[in-house]
C-alpha cells in the first residue's frame, strides 16, 4: 500500500501530493503561511448515523495566525465541526463526512491515504475539562515528543521548558517538574494540557470550551494566553462564552441547528450583525 501522506505542504507543494509519495512538513516562520487560508470547508455535511445531517452546508476559510470562535446555542453543531479538523468523529463509528471537504494547507484532510495520526501532530486539541496524566509535569509535557521518538535529554528539557514557558506556566512550576500534573489546580492543569499541546509544534490548536471549567481568575490568565499564542498557532475556539468570543478572537462563526448562519470578523459580527437570527442571539433574545 502507498504510504500515508504527513501534513502539512510546503508553499511550493499546497496541493496535495500523490498517493505514492510523502508530503513534507513547513516552517512556522513562513510569513505566507501566516496570512494564507490555514482550513477551508467547502460545502460539508456531516452525520453521526450516516443518515440524518448534523452539520449542513458548512462553507468557511480559517486564515493562519489569528483566533477564530464558534459560537451558538448547545446542539447547534459547533463542537463537532471543530472534531471534524482532527478527525477526531471518526472515533464514532457511525458518523460520516456525507458531502463536501476540509483542505488543511490544501490537503483534503479525509483523503484515504491522510493518516489521522498524523494530522492530530499537526492539528492539536485542547479539551472542555482540563486531562492532564496522571504522570509529573515534566511528562506531560514530554508525552507528545518521547512517542515522536525523541529521546536526547537536553532536547526534552529544552522543549518542556519553552512549552512551559509559552503556556505561561514555567515560573509557578519550575521547581517541582517531578511533581504529579494532577497535583495543579484547574487553571493550571489547564495550561499545562496547554503545554503539551504545543510541545509537539502543532500549525492549529482547537479549543473546544477551554474555560468552561475554571475560576475567573484561571479564564483571564488563559485568554491572555491564547492572545499571546497566535503569533504562533492558528487557533479555533469553540465558546458559549459570547464575552470571551469577543475578548479573543478575531473571527467569529455563529451556528444555529446544524447551519452556519453568519461568519465574519468578530467587531462587524457583535457590532453590526448582518442577519437578524445573529442579532437576536447574542442580545440574548434565545439560546
Amino acid at each position: 500500500m502507498s504510504s500515508s501522506k504527513v501534513l502539512m505542504p510546503t508553499e511550493e507543494n499546497i496541493s496535495p501530493p500523490a498517493p505514492e509519495s510523502s508530503a513534507v512538513t513547513s516552517s512556522h516562520e513562513s510569513s505566507q503561511e501566516e496570512t494564507e487560508k490555514v482550513i477551508k470547508v467547502n460545502d460539508l455535511n456531516f452525520a453521526y448515523d450516516g443518515k440524518k445531517d448534523v452539520l449542513r452546508d458548512i462553507s468557511l476559510e480559517i486564515q493562519g495566525g489569528e483566533v477564530t470562535a464558534f459560537i451558538g446555542p448547545s446542539g447547534c453543531g459547533k463542537s463537532t465541526l471543530l472534531r471534524c479538523f482532527n478527525r477526531m468523529n471518526d472515533l464514532i463509528p457511525t458518523a460520516s463526512i456525507t458531502k463536501g471537504s476540509i483542505e488543511i494547507l490544501g490537503t483534503d484532510i479525509y483523503d484515504q491515504y491522510v493518516d489521522e495520526i498524523e494530522l492530530r501532530k499537526h492539528v492539536g486539541m485542547v479539551f472542555q475539562k482540563y486531562n492532564p496524566f496522571p504522570k509529573s509535569i515534566y511528562e506531560n509535557v514530554a508525552y507528545g515528543l518521547r512517542i515522536q521518538g525523541i529521546k536526547d535529554k537536553a532536547t526534552l528539557d529544552q522543549s518542556v521548558e519553552e512549552s512551559l514557558i509559552g503556556a505561561g506556566l514555567w515560573e509557578e512550576v519550575k521547581d517541582r517538574l517531578d511533581a504529579s500534573g494532577l497535583g495543579l489546580s484547574g487553571g493550571q492543569q489547564q495550561r499545562l494540557c496547554i503545554a503539551r499541546t504545543i510541545a509537539v509544534q502543532p500549525k492549529i490548536i482547537l479549543m473546544d470550551e477551554p474555560c468552561s471549567a475554571l475560576d475567573p481568575i484561571s479564564t483571564a490568565t488563559v485568554e491572555d494566553l491564547i492572545t499571546q499564542l497566535k503569533s504562533k498557532f492558528t487557533i479555533v475556539i469553540v465558546t458559549h462564552n459570547m464575552q470571551q468570543a469577543t475578548r479573543v478572537s478575531d473571527k467569529t462563526a455563529f451556528f444555529y441547528l446544524g447551519e452556519l448562519i453568519e461568519y465574519d470578523s468578530t467587531t462587524r459580527l457583535f457590532g453590526s450583525p448582518a442577519v437578524k437570527q445573529t442579532e437576536d442571539y447574542i442580545s440574548g433574545r434565545f439560546g
